[in-house]
This record gives structure tokens, sequence and C-alpha cells, in this order.
């Protein structure tokens, strides 16, 4: 009898040992945590921004959009982001099986192991050049079309080679987040984020052809959407 109540107790101990080793291992998961720390502090930024215009101006900065077409993608839009930010955390509290958890291979195999350190490092650098870009764009910074007023034309800086240096950045973000969370739920996310930034950004040149006509059109011709031209065409 006592030892059976000690051979209990043994086994009790190594089920327990077990899952604090597991949820060790899954909270020392460095790369996913610094991912989920960068794409958060991306958010709460532009919650800050967002609650700054609404003090500065009184309206939200495009947070309720004006046009149809961005009202329809917004219904897209918010339980992508919602989960974008739940995916990270789900991960990490997650075992390690299931379909939000990070598949062993991501973990056990070298070279994808050493991958996943390189998009969390791609993934800050993402969030640091975002903040220089909405630094430049300062009270012009708004998530939608103006559609009854006419935006500043930025063009120097990350704008003076790339369009949409803010929506480019954002998908790097993305890849970098379903290198490090190879789930089905995130790559399910991160190609529908890419759809959703290619329509907004010929929404908004659009947009800006028809505000700024002559300047806006020199412009398109000497940058690239998301990437810079390899030889800008002449102004």
């Amino acid at each position: 009898m006592f030892n059976d109540h000690w051979a209990l107790a043994a086994d009790r101990l190594t089920v327990r040992g077990g899952r604090a080793i597991q949820l060790a291992g899954t909270m020392a998961d460095i790369p996913l945590l610094l991912l989920t720390a960068t794409i958060w502090a991306y958010w709460t930024r532009v919650g800050v921004m967002v609650v700054r215009a609404r003090r500065r101006t009184g309206h939200l900065a495009g947070l309720v959009p004006q046009q149809r077409l961005e009202r329809l993608m917004w219904i897209v839009w918010v339980p992508l982001v919602a989960a974008w930010m739940a995916l990270p955390l789900l991960g990490l509290t997650t075992r390690t099986t299931g379909l939000l958890a990070v598949p062993p291979f991501a973990r056990e195999q070298p070279v994808y192991a050493a991958l996943r350190w390189v998009a969390a490092a791609g993934a800050i650098a993402c969030l640091l050049l975002t903040m220089q870009c909405w630094s430049r764009m300062g009270r012009a910074w708004r998530m939608d079309v103006a559609s009854d007023e006419r935006t500043e034309l930025i063009t120097d800086g990350l704008f003076a080679r790339i369009r949409h240096p803010i929506y480019a950045l954002s998908m790097l973000l993305m890849f970098c987040s379903a290198v490090i969370l190879a789930t089905v739920p995130m790559l399910v996310v991160a190609v529908a984020h890419v759809i959703l930034m290619n329509l907004k950004a010929r929404n908004e040149e659009r947009y800006l052809l028809h505000a700024h006509s002559t300047e806006y059109e020199r412009y398109l011709r000497r940058t690239g959407r998301f990437v810079p031209r390899r030889a800008a065409r002449a102004p």
C-alpha cells in the first residue's frame, strides 16, 4: 500500500513535470515571442495615433471609412487584424500539436529554425521603419481615403522610391509572421492581408491621381507601388 502511494505520487509528478517542460519549451520560443510583441506594439501604436487624431481634429483618422469600397474592405480587415494579433499569442500558449501550434519542423529543422530568427529580426525592422513613415506623415496620416479633404502628397524619405512603404512593410511583417508561425490559419490571414493591401493601394492611387493630378502622375512614373523601380523614368 505504501509503495503504491508513492508510485502514484511519482506518476503525478512525472505528468506535471512533463507539462511544465512542455510549457517551458513553448514559452522559450523567442522568435514567436518577439513577433508577438512586435505585432502588438504595431497595432497599439496605431491605436494611439487614432486617439491623438481624435483629440486634435475631432475625427478618427479614417477608423470609420467614408468610401463604400473601403467600408466593405473594413468588414474583412477588422477580423483579419484581430486574428493577426491573436494567432501568435495562441501559438505561444498552445501545446506542441494542433492547428494553432508551431509545427514541429519549424522548431526542429535547424535551417528553418535559423530562418525564424531572421524573420523575427525582420519583423522588428519593419516596425521601426514603419514608425519612421508614420512620423514623416505626421498629421496627414489616416487609415482611409479622405475624399472630403486634400491631403499632403509626401514624396521624400521612404516615399521617394515607393508609393506605399507602410503597406509594403506591413506585407513584409505579415510574411515574417507566416514564417515564424507557419500554421494554416496564419497563412490564410497572410494571403487575405496581401490581397487587401493591393486593393487598398490601388484605391488610394485612384483618389490621389484625381486629387493631385499632374504632380501625382509624375510621382507614379518614377516610383514603384511596393518596391522601387529599377530605373525611375524622368518626371
